[in-house]
């Protein structure tokens, strides 16, 4: 009688892998002696996520899909404790960074995110001709432009900016669906773990709710492991501001047109500021335009361990975050103001061009965060509460 063995499948190396990490930001890692000193001293490393250390190795010695399969890789909140701590100084905090990118280009099979992540002139071209060509789309079909009133949608017209906004956010579904399910896959395969538990459900309360939108460890282990500081140099709050901001907004704008679907409100109809979409959207500007300032800010200035290098490609998303929440207030200013100034129109122009844009380029820039971290904190919430349940 045979017997059927598990052998496990061969492990293929990449011995091309530490140059292409390279192209992507990664410092050279070759002073790296594999001490732990990093390992050790990050705030948020333990037994189930024992980083940076492991995907240093990885990279090292050519395990691609092992490196790409990591959910330690988006573990990391960039602190850059790591980095001040490391006796050879390999900056182990931007490799991290860089394998972030390099793992987004990896999920992306249009190769779209490797272009803005390698090459500046790629990033400055297509951050440009994206916004014109919505410009342009969106101007071909401009009505006139009352002298008496600001009618934005007659000028635009609303429907042509939903349908096209509901087709651009289909199509990155899709692509952002395509990443994930390839790098949930090589995680789930890799942690050999079971998803049809009750850890499940579990994972995912700690995953969206604790870590993601309350930033728990973030603001806890990683804050407590820092200097003392400003509360405003935070980033951990800023980061909250920026995405709670955004969250903001979102809900603002889908409740507006909600209220419209149901016939409370005809779209684009002046409301008084108190009005609640309107007053969810202007505070949430608000917060989210402070949220993003603070991050040009200390990027700018290097005020920050986790900030000291930035690609173009991380300009090009604060830049389109920040220029949204902008022409959005501009837009807002436009509309209260005396009669009806005929700049209002242009900025609307400009406005949904632009934030056409960054839905767009979710999945090939930094903003595609947004979606493999929580996917990444997901599983190793599972892993630790499959691991609680099977313990004696």
């Amino acid at each position: 009688m045979s017997a059927v063995l598990d052998v496990p499948a061969p492990i293929v190396l990449d011995s091309g892998l530490l140059a292409d990490l390279k192209r992507f930001g990664a410092p050279d890692i070759s002073a790296c002696f594999s001490c732990g000193t990093c390992t050790a001293i990050c705030p948020l490393s333990d037994n189930d996520g024992a980083f940076p250390r492991r995907i240093i190795r990885y990279a090292q010695v050519g395990m691609k899909d092992a490196l790409l399969s990591s959910k330690e890789l988006w573990t990391c909140y960039h602190c850059g404790l790591c980095s001040q701590s490391c006796p050879t100084e390999a900056d182990p905090a931007e490799f991290m960074a860089a394998s972030r990118r390099y793992a987004i280009a990896s999920y992306d099979r249009t190769r779209l995110a490797r272009t803005l992540y390698t090459s500046r002139a790629a990033t400055a071209v297509v951050g440009v001709l994206v916004a014109l060509f919505f410009a342009l789309f969106f101007y071909s079909a401009h009505g006139p432009q009352s002298g008496d009133s600001l009618k934005l949608f007659t000028f635009i017209p609303e429907g042509l900016v939903h349908w096209t906004g509901v087709t651009v956010m289909l199509a990155m579904t899709v692509a952002v669906a395509v990443g994930v399910v390839t790098m949930a896959r090589g995680i789930a395969r890799r942690e050999r773990l079971s998803l049809r538990t009750r850890a499940t459900w579990g994972g995912l309360w700690d995953a969206l709710a604790v870590e993601s939108l309350g930033q728990r460890r973030y603001r806890a282990d990683c804050q407590e492991a820092q200097e003392p500081e400003p509360l405003h140099h935070r980033r951990w709050l800023v980061h909250m501001a920026t995405m709670w901001g955004f969250l903001g907004l979102l809900g603002a704008t889908a409740l507006d047109y909600l209220l419209a679907v149901v016939g409370a409100k005809e779209t684009g109809e002046w409301v008084p500021l108190w009005y609640p979409p309107r007053l969810l959207g202007t505070l949430s500007g608000v917060v989210m335009v402070a949220g993003v300032t603070g991050f040009v800010v200390m990027r700018w200035r290097r005020s920050n361990p986790g900030v000291q290098h930035s690609t173009p490609s991380d300009w090009l998303f604060l830049a389109l975050l920040w220029i949204t929440a902008v022409s959005g207030f501009l837009l807002e200013i436009a509309i209260y103001l005396p009669g009806a100034p005929g700049w209002g129109y242009w900025v609307l122009l400009f406005h949904v061009a632009v934030a056409m844009e960054l839905l767009v380029l979710l999945p090939f820039t930094k903003f595609a965060h947004v979606i493999y971290r929580p996917v990444a904190l997901f599983f190793l919430s599972v892993a630790r509460r499959q691991r609680v349940a099977a313990a004696p």
